[in-house]
């Protein structure tokens, strides 16, 4: 286990980004996950936070266990990142909700996401990005074309350009898959950003 000195204590476990990081790119470079969300739990409970909160180093070592997968593993990481209720990168109902549907609980995970629709999470442009690409994933496409069209009102609402983008062409590769016609959303993206949802839809 990696330790780094704080102050005048020796061997402190301390929860980071960049040891979180360097975990994942291990993971990746040895295709070991559930090493790695072994690893990453346990730290969540022993180690420091410093620079990271718990409930965020909960998050990431659920989606290692759901990359290992072992998806009731990573139910628990993701219950436990809910409730620490620190800061998270992302909302932890979105895995958690991707975790229940890979253990055919898929009440549970449209309760999940109805959840997510009746709070304020459709104001979050990320988060309707996730919702979006994981109903997508489920099949339901007009679901997911409802939550990326509010992503892309929340984008526009706001200054996130960036994350614009991603909804606007994840938009239009679910318009097309439904047969839908353009749109003033679609025409927001120009004929290039377009070839490649079209051409991969």
């Amino acid at each position: 286990m990696s330790t780094a000195s704080v102050g005048r204590v020796d061997d402190v476990v301390v929860l980071s980004g960049e040891l979180f990081d360097a975990i994942e790119v291990n993971a990746a470079r040895t295709g070991n996950h559930k090493r790695a969300a072994v690893r990453m739990s346990r730290l969540a409970v022993q180690a420091t936070p410093s620079g990271m909160s718990r409930a965020e180093a909960h998050m990431r070592a659920g989606e290692q266990w759901l990359q290992a997968d072992d998806p009731a593993e990573a139910v628990k990481e993701f219950r436990k990142a809910i409730a620490d209720a620190g800061p998270t990168f992302d909302d932890p109902r979105v895995p958690l909700a991707r975790a229940m549907f890979a253990l055919d609980r898929a009440d549970d995970a449209d309760a999940l996401v109805r959840e997510l629709r009746e709070s304020d999470a459709r104001s979050t442009p990320r988060t309707c990005d996730l919702v979006a690409e994981l109903l997508t994933e489920q099949g339901d496409l007009t679901g997911a074309l409802d939550w990326a069209t509010a992503g892309v009102r929340a984008c526009l609402r706001g200054d996130d350009r960036d994350e614009l983008q991603l909804l606007l062409r994840l938009r239009y590769r679910i318009r097309v898959d439904l047969g839908l016609p353009e749109d003033d959303y679609d025409k927001m993206l120009d004929d290039s950003k377009k070839a490649g949802p079209a051409a991969g839809g």
